[in-house]
């Protein structure tokens, strides 16, 4: 997005009535109150604070600890940049461009989203373009930031990440993968199975699961795992679905081994003890917190990293047995 940044808010003058009253608060000890770890969000759309208001759309869903990075990361910039932050998610598209709408209409400074679905927020990015409202993106949509006028982007390339695993399996002699998709139409996920089918000389078969029923995921996978023994490796595209089909593999008596993209506290456990090979991490903390600070950047200083030009990578790493003990106790604090 080309939004040219705001000329800065002029510094008046402080009036000595107003130094006086700050010196006696401070010698009072007073408290303004909310300005706790949470009180980004908690203060989000106040108007009058003086602070910038930055909002964040995902479309994150519920009780998935991935956008719990995500969003901690943002909230940790928001707390470091006096930023007044709201952080929404829906993973329905229609949903998530409302989320945006009305972000827009509340006449926010910035807005911070992803482009799981880059045609249903098309709308939207231009509504605040209208508006002179930056949007940067993250974690989804590297191939769509630019075309739909974003002013940076935060993330993993995730067809790299997924010519990455492809070379990994050849290593690890693999012959025959199962790279599970739980949305389907999400380019992210797309990219990245078509990634490993790009390098990855044996076969690569996709399957296609309803995310949001971690039942009906281990269903699916245990049925085709004893349809084809002959596959004996499992891609999973998040760590939730990297544990269920641990499962899975044990249900169904196969030999599969399981890799996953992303990680959290109780992945990086099964990697140490060797129920999963590796995970991918994106680093989902550093792209909550940077597209967070960029919003505060451009704002304040008109900074655009690369001059919007290339996107900011954050990924991809593996996480194998033999590093995974060094990142667990940054998994365990939630932010990777």
């Amino acid at each position: 997005m080309k939004t040219p940044p705001p000329s800065a808010r002029p510094r008046r003058p402080v009036p000595a009535v107003a130094l006086a009253v700050v010196a006696c608060l401070f010698a009072a000890g007073c408290s303004s109150g909310g300005d706790g770890p949470d009180a980004g969000e908690d203060a989000a759309g106040r108007a009058g604070t003086g602070k910038l208001r930055i909002a964040m759309v995902t479309h994150g869903g519920k009780g998935d600890a991935f956008w719990d990075r995500v969003k901690r990361g943002a909230q940790d910039a928001a707390a470091k940049d006096g930023i007044d932050l709201t952080y929404t998610s829906d993973p329905d598209p229609t949903g998530q461009a409302e989320l945006v709408r009305d972000a827009v209409r509340d006449k926010v400074d910035g807005i911070a989203l992803t482009l799981a679905k880059p045609q249903a927020m098309k709308i939207p990015v231009a509504q605040a373009k209208a508006a002179d409202i930056p949007v940067v993106g993250l974690n989804s949509g590297i191939d769509a930031w630019r075309p739909s006028g974003l002013l940076e982007y935060f993330g993993q390339d995730e067809s790299v990440a997924g010519r990455a695993v492809g070379d990994k399996l050849d290593s690890l002699q693999a012959k025959h993968a199962l790279c599970v998709i739980h949305e389907r139409g999400n380019v992210a996920l797309e990219a990245r199975c078509a990634g490993v089918k790009k390098t990855f000389a044996g076969q690569t078969e996709m399957l296609y699961v309803e995310g949001t029923d971690q039942k009906s995921v281990a269903a699916a996978v245990t049925a085709k795992l004893r349809q084809d023994p002959t596959i004996d490796e499992v891609v999973a595209n998040g760590a939730q679905f990297a544990l269920t089909a641990v499962k899975s593999v044990k249900a169904a008596g196969s030999r599969a081994h399981v890799a996953t993209f992303d990680l959290n506290d109780d992945l990086v456990k099964a990697v140490r003890g060797g129920d999963v090979q590796f995970a991918v991490d994106q680093q989902p903390y550093l792209q909550g917190y940077l597209a967070v600070d960029a919003l505060w950047l451009y704002r304040t200083n008109g900074n655009v990293s690369g001059g919007g030009v290339p996107p900011v990578l954050t990924g991809p790493a593996f996480v194998t047995k033999s590093n995974a003990a060094a990142v667990a106790g940054y998994a365990a604090g939630g932010t990777r």
